[in-house]
Parts: C-alpha cells; sequence; structure tokens
C-alpha cells in the first residue's frame, strides 16, 4: 500500500510538472517562455525574442535606471479569449510572490502601477533581473537579463575584415561595444581592436576610416555626436596599438544610415556598429 501511495504521488507530481511547462495552445509557432519564469495563467505567448548578450536599462528608483547585460529576453503575452482578466496589482504581485520564493525581492514599483523591476540571485552566481510591464489589461510584456560576463565570439579576425574590405570596400562591425550613452569602449572588445591593428599591420597601404552608427532611440543631434565620438575612440585604439594616425580618419553618421529595422531590438542592435570603409 504504502509503495503504491509512493507511485502515485510520483505520477501525480510529473504530470504537474509536465503541464507547468506545457504551452498554451494559441501560442504564436517559434515563441518560447523563459525557462524558468513562468508566464501568468490563462494567458498565451505572442512574441519572443532571446539574444545570447544584450543590456538593458531596469527602473530603480524614481527616473533612476540601472543597465544590466546578460542573457537576454523580451517576451509579450496576451490573455486568452474569455479568460478573466486580471488587475495590474494582481499580474506585480504575483510575479513579486514568484521572485521571493527563490530569494529575489521586487526592486521597484512605477508610479502608474503597471511597471515593476524584479531582482533575483542565481544559482553558481550572476543575478536575474525583470522587468514587467502591463500595457492593458489583456496584455504584458517581461524584458529579463540573466546577467553574466558577454562570451566573447570574434566577430571577424583580420584575414575575414580584408577579405569584406576588398570586395565592398567597407566591414561593418557590431562587436565594438561602448558603455551605454557614452564613447568608453568596453573591456570585451579588445580582441576585435586587436584583429583591427593586424589588419593595418598586414596591409601597410591600407588607409582607413572609421564611422560610427548608432540607433535611432534619443535626439537626433546627441546620436550624430555620440557615433563621432566613438569612431574617435576606436581611432585613437587602434593608434595606441602602434597604427600611424595619419592612415586614419573617424566619422560619424548618427542614425542616418540605418542598416535594419529600428523597430525591433535586434534591428537597433545592427545599427549600432562602427565601420571600417577603405579611404
Amino acid at each position: 500500500m504504502i509503495a503504491w501511495t509512493r507511485l502515485l504521488a510520483a505520477l501525480t507530481f510529473a504530470l504537474t510538472a509536465t503541464l507547468a511547462h506545457a504551452g498554451d495552445p494559441n501560442d504564436v509557432p517559434g515563441t518560447a517562455d523563459h525557462p524558468q519564469v513562468t508566464r501568468f495563467p490563462n494567458f498565451h505567448l505572442d512574441t519572443s525574442a532571446q539574444s545570447d548578450y544584450n543590456e538593458f536599462a531596469f527602473p530603480v528608483k524614481g527616473n533612476q535606471t540601472t543597465t544590466k547585460g546578460g542573457k537576454h529576453w523580451v517576451i509579450d503575452y496576451v490573455l486568452n479569449e474569455g479568460a478573466r482578466a486580471p488587475s495590474q496589482a494582481e499580474l506585480v504581485k504575483n510575479y513579486e510572490n514568484a521572485f521571493k520564493k527563490v530569494g529575489g525581492a521586487l526592486v521597484f514599483r512605477g508610479p502608474y502601477g503597471n511597471e515593476a523591476t524584479y531582482r533575483q540571485p542565481m544559482d553558481g552566481g550572476g543575478e536575474r533581473w525583470m522587468l514587467l510591464h502591463v500595457t492593458s489589461d489583456f496584455r504584458y510584456t517581461v524584458t529579463i537579463v540573466d546577467v553574466a560576463p558577454m562570451e566573447q565570439k570574434l566577430e571577424f579576425d583580420a584575414g575575414q575584415m580584408a577579405e569584406a574590405i576588398k570586395k565592398n570596400g567597407f566591414v561593418a562591425l557590431n562587436g565594438i561595444l561602448f558603455d551605454t550613452g557614452k564613447a568608453t569602449i568596453q573591456g570585451e572588445s579588445q580582441p576585435l581592436i586587436a584583429e583591427m591593428v593586424t589588419l593595418l599591420k598586414n596591409d601597410p597601404s591600407l588607409k582607413l576610416t572609421v564611422v560610427g552608427h548608432t540607433d535611432n532611440v534619443g535626439d537626433k543631434k546627441a546620436n550624430l555626436d555620440l557615433s563621432k565620438k566613438r569612431a574617435d575612440s576606436v581611432m585613437r585604439a587602434l593608434v595606441a596599438g602602434g597604427i600611424d594616425a595619419k592612415r586614419l580618419k573617424a566619422d560619424g553618421k548618427g542614425d542616418t544610415q540605418p542598416s535594419s529595422d529600428n523597430r525591433t531590438e535586434e534591428g537597433r542592435a545592427k545599427n549600432r556598429r562602427v565601420e571600417l570603409v577603405k579611404a
């Protein structure tokens, strides 16, 4: 009898776990939840996007934000037709309780009650940050960053850059990362900077214009100024690597020459780039 009771309990647990992770039949094909952050009941997935590394500014107090970088998700949920619509307060409190159960907490709730920031420590180090944004009674969005250093993936080596410049007259690089809103090059960009130095040393006759580009978020003049400052920063890094400054020029185009759709986060990330253009 005891053995049968234990077996029944195990089967019940397994079925419950399966249902907890099962998708809704209304989920849009190709979408996915975050693997550890579950949705509110009776909502289905409308859109989702995930990247290995991105940054997001989380509201933490008044107009203050803190920018976190790591594995990044943006997920939109829509209420199923005929289901009861929860209040904004119910959604916010539900996620607050879920984060508390795993050692996390509510960090900030917006003045209008429809936005909340949460944080939790993760096993093995690092932390998870999430912004909940309720756009109506039937739709909400979560933006999640599992904070970790970016895993460096060398976008181009010197030889590949040389081939692209020979073929197209330029090469576009998304691997030169800057502090948000600044021209300070982040440390994880140094391997790509080193390859750029090698490119120029391998071909002493090559002269380049370093061109900065931004997405369309913010003021156009500020974007133009920022793109020029970032190009200057890259040029200075190349000179510091031993390249003659006479072989280099710096320019910035701001948000005037997008390479991708600025309406999506993925497109905006691609537009934040540095191009090496043969002079």
